[in-house]
């Protein structure tokens, strides 16, 4: 089982989303929120950093692109980003996340498959300048405002 874990650590949680894959589902939505960036890989003009705490925030009515630090270093759990992008939705926002497809967790179940649509990514896209495509696969999930 350590060998999983250790797979899917990571020491860095600012790593930018592939360009290529952001233009194509930005080709669609046309975001004008990028609310998990940092001056030097934010792919919108608006952004929240780390020290701004997205989660925190107000996202309005952006159409808001979402890469957030999979990892829990951030003090942000997944599961966090997940709830706030629902409930962002609820108050006028569209979101799009790229997250891991981790199709067994809770909050996979609970939130993406109940409240999103979830779109999944085929190959192993490289981020940044890691020398390696990730190895696990990953998934867009869209909320749109559902109600409950």
């Amino acid at each position: 089982m350590a060998m999983i874990s250790v797979k899917f650590e990571s020491v860095r949680q600012d790593w930018p989303t592939p360009q290529s894959l952001f233009d194509t589902i930005n080709s669609r939505f046309n975001f004008t929120l990028d609310a998990a960036a940092s001056a030097q890989n934010s792919k919108c003009s608006e952004y929240f950093t780390q020290k701004q705490n997205a989660i925190v925030q107000d996202w309005g009515s952006h159409v808001v692109w979402l890469n957030p630090p999979y990892g829990e270093k951030t003090g942000n759990r997944i599961q966090d980003w997940m709830k706030k992008s629902y409930d962002a939705s609820l108050k006028g926002a569209a979101v799009v996340m790229l997250i891991p497809a981790r199709t067994n967790t809770n909050w996979f179940h609970d939130i993406c498959l109940k409240y999103g649509s979830v779109e999944f990514i085929r190959g192993r896209p490289k981020f940044g300048d890691a020398k390696h495509g990730l190895p696990q696969p990953l998934c867009y999930v869209i909320f749109r405002g559902a109600k409950e």
